[in-house]
């Protein structure tokens, strides 16, 4: 048997542990299961599980395009945004062609490229552990086909500002597409940190990416929604996606989450996970930590070579945390029980 060459050197994905007895921050997983009435259409999609679902996700397809005003041939729904990723990458990246992102950043970037076979550019993080948009743009060749901007930026939380954002995108190519991945979008406080999609007139080669994963709940189920100004672009992202990847159940509980009463206690989910946010931060800061703001539902510790060391004596307090070696902690907002958890482990870790 012989197999692709890329797969001996392949980064391997590595997801949050889950530990019994211990609480799991590491995989920034909703502490709030989804909402009654979602669990209900949930259950009511899956009396007919024995049919297969809406290839294309029309329904869902229809009411993203309503809900942010823009047409139907502009949204692609996806296998969580993850998934779209890939899809983006074999949509417009040929062999050596090159997909420039910054680094650290989201984990499977560096995967979906080689898998690709396209080349990735990784630019650093600035000192402050945010995207370096200058250099991003300044990295681009004629062979770079895809740039992704994280933002907010995971693992670090942090994000770009919408001057430097629309100053980086006035200097990419038009025939060069950029991923806005914006997963944790609804998580974003700081007015300065633009929508991605108040963008897109200007720039019909921008592509944002969402997802249901995080403020919605539905980490479980997996599906994710892009939207492009350029019909060719979320066409392409069909063509790419592997037959009936969203499943009808995943479809029927993104459907019931866009409900206006979901959306409200939702939101209200999400100004908890604010609020905690910054009581975390401040706490880790006075315990002596260098924590970036975060416009995220998690935060980071930029512990470098402490970092593994850190996390093991987390877990040995019940605590699990997101280890990058040599980079820094991950660390999700959860309910304020466990967060109040995590600040004690680090109060004694130091």
């Amino acid at each position: 048997m012989t197999l692709r060459p890329v797969l001996s050197s392949l980064p391997a994905y590595v997801p949050g542990r889950t530990v019994p007895g211990a609480i799991k921050l590491a995989s920034n997983e909703s502490a709030y299961p989804p909402l009654p009435h979602v669990l209900q259409r949930i259950a009511d999609a899956a009396a007919n599980a024995n049919r297969y679902p809406d290839n294309t996700s029309s329904e869902l397809a229809g009411a993203l395009a309503a809900r942010y005003g823009v047409p139907a041939d502009q949204v692609a729904v996806g296998c969580g945004s993850v998934s779209l990723c890939t899809q983006l990458v074999q949509a417009v990246a040929d062999a050596d062609d090159e997909v420039v992102y910054a680094w650290r950043s989201f984990e499977a970037y560096p995967i979906i490229t080689a898998v690709a076979g396209a080349s990735a550019v990784q630019v650093p993080l600035t000192a402050g552990h945010v995207h370096d948009l200058d250099e991003m743009a300044a990295r681009i060749t004629g062979k770079t086909r895809l740039l992704f901007v994280c933002n907010p930026n995971n693992p670090t939380g942090t994000a770009v500002g919408r001057d430097a954002l629309v100053r980086f995108l006035r200097a990419v190519p038009a025939d060069v597409v950029v991923a806005l991945d914006e997963a944790y979008r609804e998580f974003v406080a700081d007015p300065d940190v633009p929508d991605g999609l108040t963008l897109l007139p200007e720039f019909p080669n921008v592509v944002v990416l969402r997802t249901f994963s995080k403020a919605y709940g539905l980490a479980g189920l997996r599906v994710g929604y892009a939207i492009t100004a350029d019909p060719v672009l979320a066409t392409a992202l069909r063509q790419t996606q592997v037959p009936f990847a969203v499943t009808s159940v995943a479809q029927a509980a993104a459907l019931a989450s866009l409900e206006p009463a979901a959306e409200e206690q939702m939101a209200q989910r999400v100004d908890e996970v604010r609020r905690e946010r910054v009581r975390v931060r401040d706490a880790l800061r006075d315990l002596g930590h260098d924590v970036p703001a975060s416009e995220a539902n998690f935060v980071w510790l930029p512990l470098g070579e402490r970092t593994v060391e850190w996390a093991a004596r987390c877990e040995d307090h019940g605590v699990i945390v997101r280890a990058f070696a040599s980079s820094g902690v991950r660390v999700t907002i959860s309910s304020p029980a466990e967060n109040d958890r995590l600040l004690a482990a680090a109060a004694d870790l130091g």
